[in-house]
Order: C-alpha cells, then structure tokens, then sequence
C-alpha cells in the first residue's frame, strides 16, 4: 500500500496537459480562465458622478450660496453645454462630469425653487465624483489561471470582453460495476440494491467543471465489462466503481488491462478507500474506486476532484483541511490514513473562530445516511496516537 500523499502524486503525473478553447462570455461562468484577459476601456471611461445631485464648480462657495440651475445631465446622456460661475447643472447617477465643473452636492444637501439653488451643506472640492478609470484601466489584465466566478463575468463584460481563453471540461465517463446493482425507479431483485454512488460522484464531478456521463450498470462478466469499457474511449477520465478488489468477482482490473490499462498504482493506506486503482488507458486517465459508498465518495474527493481541477489548469494540490477543536476523545489510529464522518460545531466563547468537530460513532463505510448528515471528515494521520476532546485536529469540509 502506498500513502495517500504518493497516491495523489501519481494520480497527477496521469494528468494530460490542459487543452483550451474560446466560449462567449454568457457561457464561461464555473470556466477555468486559461489565459489573462484584458481591459479594452477605462472604466469609468469619463469622471461621473456618484450620486444623484448638483454638478458645480467649488471655488468660492460656502453654505448658503445660491446658483441658477441650466441644465442637467443623466446616465447615457451628457450635458453639453457651459458652466459659468455661478451656476450648476442638475445630475443624476452615472452622468459623465462636465469640464467646467468639479464636485457633486447630493440633493438632500440642495433646497431648490424654481431654477434656483440654496448649498446648505457644502462638501469638500471634487466630492460625490468617480474618476475616469478608477476602476480599472485600458490595459490592466484578470490573471489567469482562475475559475470564473459571477462577479469576474461582470468585471469581463465591462473590461468589454465578449469571449475568453477557457480550458476544456474534462468528459468523466461513470461506470457503476455488479450484477447486485439496478437503477434507481427499477424493481431490485430479492439479491440486488439501487445504484447510488455514480449520482453522488457525478454531481460532484458536473459541480467542478466536469461534463459526466453514467454509462450502462457493467455486469459481473467479461464481455459486458468490455463492452461498456469500450463505450468510455472517448472520455478524458473513466471512473469505475466497485469491481476493483481481489475478490472472484471483481474483474475491472483483468478486462481493463485487456484493453490496454497501464496501472499507476492498487491500494493506498488510508480508510475508507483502500481498494483504490488507477492508471491510463489510452488516452484516458482511469480510476478504479471501491463499491462501499462512503468509500467511493471519500475517493472522489480526495482524488477525482483534484484530477479534474488539474485537468482544466489549476494548480496541482490536494484539497485543503481547515483546523478545528476536536468535540470528543478519539483513540490512537492504526497503520493507514482514516478520514471520519463528523459534524461541526460552531466555536466556545473562548476560540470562537475554531470551529468543533465531533465523528459519528459508526465510521461504516456502507452508510450513506451518516455521510448526508456529514459536515466534515476529520482527518487522522497514519499512526496519530490518541487524542482528547479540544486538541487542535485537521478536517476536510463536506
């Protein structure tokens, strides 16, 4: 068995490299962006103003001025006309600022009759206006690489950018292995059970960018094994669950080397998820995970999930754990990594910014229900001797 550290090193030493293509702006959102994409204006391209108001020039004026109102100047529409001295142009919100001009007196610090003005508060010189390009330049650039969230397709779209360098998403072909499995909405023999853990690993998969596809149930024999091995050729990744122990009846490993598999590596020190394979067919990188579901979840995330990140150009890590005051006594861990369902907590008054995380009592890697209640999996180390309620531990968020 080999550490879950060397298993991830080997899983990205699989990885091809990322392959880019251009996507319209409306269709980059959840995009890894590839290349750093540019402004082609200022923004603000001209000074406007914040705030519904009276454009005016400040020298010489104090509360109590009085100035003739001679125009005014909206969103879209600028005014064009001259200012002189004593005078001010009503503005609304976004309006470009007139030459002549070089503050903004909010209207509720204006009483107005007629077309005649009263400063009752008077602000400092250049208040109330947003510089030409205060925001960003002609030229400044969003830095790459970056999965594009909504508010950088907003920042985009105003850097008027109207397509962006993405890379490609990973096509993840899902094959659920076993003659005990039928799908969901089917009658299950008196021997068989519902399928489940392709939905959770796909939905996490479709969640990181990925496009999934769940290909036919694979039985328990050779020829259908290959047959719906041979419908994934053209995936980036295949991801096999159940199938890939020691037992008679677990044939993934044989068939896919049959076809071709070059294995990385079987069985890491770490539970739930020792029995996990991995390797490259083809042009495919393939992963074999175990049937248990918590098993096969727990693998997905620590494994599948950072393939596919790596995959569309982010860097090459793991996930991240996060510290947190550990809610119970736990004893000493044994030879192999184990990532334990547990809830979390927010902190006590003393360390409110360390959250509790407390295991469940059944760590069965047959039972989904406790994984749905899970907040977190806290993280024993290889070997970590016994711990007691309130030492500082790691846990990966669910």
């Amino acid at each position: 068995m080999i550490s879950v550290e060397e298993a991830l090193t080997r899983v990205f030493a699989l990885c091809p490299a990322p392959a880019a293509e251009s996507v319209a702006l409306r269709a980059a959102v959840g995009r890894v962006l590839v290349a750093p994409a540019t402004a082609r204006r200022d923004q603000p391209p001209f000074a406007a103003s914040a705030m519904d108001g009276y454009a005016l020039a400040h020298a010489g004026l104090a509360p109590g001025a009085r100035l003739r109102v001679v125009g005014e100047a909206a969103a879209g529409v600028a005014y064009s006309g001259r200012i002189a001295p004593g005078e001010a142009i009503r503005i609304f919100t976004g309006a470009p600022i007139p030459n002549d001009v070089d503050t903004v007196v909010i209207q509720e610090d204006i009483t107005r009759s007629s077309d005649e003005i009263t400063i009752n508060e008077m602000p400092a010189p250049g208040a109330n206006i947003r510089p030409a390009g205060g925001d960003f330049r002609a030229g400044d650039s969003l830095s790459a690489p970056r999965r594009l969230r909504p508010a950088d397709l907003a920042l985009l779209a105003a850097m008027n950018v109207p397509q962006v360098q993405v890379t490609r998403r990973p096509v993840v072909a899902f094959i659920a292995t076993g003659d005990e499995l039928v799908m969901p909405g089917e009658a299950p023999g008196p021997d068989q059970i519902v399928a489940s853990n392709i939905f959770g690993l796909a939905a996490m998969a479709e969640a990181e960018g990925a496009e999934a596809r769940m290909l036919p149930i694979a039985r328990d024999d050779a020829g259908h094994m290959a047959a719906v091995l041979s419908l994934a050729r053209d995936a980036d990744v295949i991801v096999t669950i159940g199938g890939a122990s020691v037992g008679d009846h677990d044939i993934v490993a044989e068939v896919a080397g049959t076809m071709g598999l070059e294995r990385a590596f079987y069985r890491i020190a770490m539970r739930p998820g020792k029995p996990l394979m991995a390797g490259r067919m083809g042009d495919a990188v393939m992963l074999g995970l175990p049937g248990n579901p918590v098993s096969a979840i727990v693998c997905g995330l620590l494994f599948l999930l950072p393939l596919l990140r790596a995959m569309q150009g982010l860097p090459q890590e793991g996930p991240r754990t996060l510290p947190a005051a550990l809610g119970c006594d736990v004893p000493a861990n044994g030879p192999r990594a184990h990532y334990m369902r547990a809830r979390l907590a927010p902190g006590d008054e003393a360390d409110a910014a360390l959250p509790v995380v407390t295991p469940f009592a059944s760590q069965d890697s047959s039972l989904l229900g406790i994984l749905s209640e899970a907040a977190a999996l806290l993280v024993r180390p290889a070997g970590d001797g016994a711990r007691t309620a309130g030492e500082r531990v790691r846990y990966l968020p669910l």
